[in-house]
């Protein structure tokens, strides 16, 4: 489906981006995944200063925040909105650079926004070669170079999958006090970004009967009480030692080719969970300032 909007947006009324310049216009390709949003942001965000896709991340987080509170929030925007701006990639194997945007700021990695941007890069014509019956599409994100490889006919987009950056297990059976909950046992790994990982019915909920807004609450205390009581590093930059979420799980972890579910909260208290069907929808939109 496609479609424009256009809106447009006084900074007298809106404090929160009286840093922005007037008549600004941002031009955005809309998709989803699955249902969750990916804005990508095709025009109007000033191009950000800095050597590395970090620096870069950085530059925007201290001098471009109010385009991330006009383009994320509403009225253009919502709390579940997650936004992708393509910048150029340091890495010469690389076919763009991304730079994740959310509701509370800025991630490393993303594997929602990452599908979406396969068939994005591939429909726009942003790599080298378009190969049938699939393109590969090298996507530089803050976490690293993830291989993306997009199903493709000749003439159309298809289906997506893709190889992230190297895996680890941080910590295993980390006790943490949660509020509300008590003492509970958490494992935390790294694929691109930190999550704590638990198992549902450590929280006393059933992934398949409780309300999600309780498995937000419940994952919400365990991303604070693990953010306030352990320490995370990684490897290669301390840029990327943070906790970006809680993944709560129905508690079967081990690998298995049967279907699992988890929910994923993230950021400020946005939701994915997992799928096994993925497709994405385009929307072109226009917001005028």
């Amino acid at each position: 489906m496609l479609a424009k909007l256009s809106l447009q947006m006084s900074a007298k009324t809106s404090p929160a981006t009286t840093d922005l310049q007037h008549n600004v216009t941002i031009r955005t390709t809309e998709m989803h995944t699955s249902g969750e949003p990916v804005r990508i942001i095709d025009s109007g965000f000033p191009q950000p200063n800095g050597s590395t896709l970090l620096e870069k991340r950085n530059y925007i987080r201290q001098h471009l925040d109010s385009y991330r509170k006009f383009i994320m929030f509403e009225p253009r925007g919502h709390y579940d909105m997650y936004g992708a701006l393509l910048v150029k990639p340091e890495i010469a194997e690389a076919d763009i650079g991304v730079i994740f945007m959310h509701n509370e700021g800025y991630s490393t990695m993303c594997g929602h926004a990452v599908i979406a941007l396969g068939r994005y890069a591939v429909d726009k014509g942003l790599v080298a070669a378009r190969t049938c019956p699939e393109t590969k599409v090298a996507i530089q994100c803050p976490c690293g170079l993830v291989q993306v490889f997009v199903q493709f006919d000749g003439n159309k987009t298809g289906s997506v999958r893709f190889h992230s950056v190297p895996a680890f297990v941080f910590k295993t059976d980390v006790a943490v006090g949660v509020e509300g909950f008590g003492e509970v046992k958490v494992d935390i790994s790294y694929g691109g970004a930190f999550y704590a990982f638990v198992a549902a019915e450590k929280l006393g909920l059933n992934l398949e009967t409780a309300c999600i807004r309780d498995v937000v609450d419940a994952a919400d205390a365990v991303t604070a009480a693990v953010k306030s009581q352990v320490e995370i590093s990684h490897p290669a930059s301390s840029e990327l030692a943070f906790l970006y979420g809680t993944i709560v799980t129905d508690g079967r972890d081990d690998f298995s080719e049967d279907a699992t579910t988890n929910v994923c909260v993230f950021a400020d208290r946005q939701v994915g969970a997992v799928l096994e069907t993925i497709r994405e929808s385009y929307i072109h939109v226009e917001c005028k300032h």
